[in-house]
């Protein structure tokens, strides 16, 4: 349900805010925003609920390697600084598109699609390391746990990653649909939240000795 909430909010967002006719709610967002807002409200249950699984099970090792057998965290900070500077390139994007810049809002919306990119490359080097070094997704309770926690995660930047590379697509043929700027800022929601997430993962997971 989250993956077509998501692809709906880049196709539609805007669609009512066209000329003189802006719909808001009664919170003064419009109910674009405050759909999207709603999302993000269901996307902190999810991730509660899988943050406090992985905070169950990490100590559940049981044969396989342990945490700090396997994890690479210099690596680890390395993408993590990467992903959490695309947060600034979105904020940039955002300021871009308020201002009317369409060459600007697509060269940062693309910068962060990049970046976003080799956040999840990483990502994929990192979990090929894990299982050649012996920790597959059903070695422990703890991989299992590890795996889903940041496999979701990553599906969730890759769905912003595609989010942002259609609104690339659709603004260069001009067909964004109402508000160009509510549209980006609406991804950028999107996009803040999936780092905001990958900062709690990360203390948790990396930083917090289990």
């Amino acid at each position: 349900m989250w993956f077509t909430l998501a692809e709906h909010a880049v196709i539609t967002a805007g669609e009512h805010d066209t000329g003189h006719g802006d719909h808001h709610t009664s919170t003064g967002l419009s109910n674009n925003k405050l759909g999207m807002w709603l999302f993000l409200g269901s996307e902190c249950l999810l991730f509660g609920g899988l943050i406090s699984t992985y905070m169950l099970y990490r100590g559940r090792v049981g044969e396989g390697p342990r945490p700090s057998q396997v994890f690479d965290i210099p690596f680890t900070s390395v993408s993590s600084f990467v992903l959490l500077m695309s947060s600034l390139t979105m904020v940039l994007a955002v300021s871009a598109a308020h201002k009317g810049d369409d060459r600007n809002t697509n060269l940062w919306v693309t910068i962060t699609a990049l970046l976003g990119a080799t956040f999840v490359g990483g990502q994929v080097y990192e979990f090929t390391a894990f299982y050649n070094e012996g920790m597959g997704f059903t070695t422990s309770l703890f991989s299992s746990s590890f795996y889903v926690l940041t496999g979701f995660h990553g599906v969730h930047v890759t769905v912003g990653i595609i989010m942002l590379m259609s609104i690339v697509g659709i603004m260069k043929r001009s067909k964004t649909p109402g508000s160009k700027a509510e549209t980006v800022e609406m991804i950028g929601l999107y996009w803040h939240f999936v780092d905001v997430v990958w900062i709690i993962i990360f203390t948790l997971i990396y930083l917090v000795p289990a």
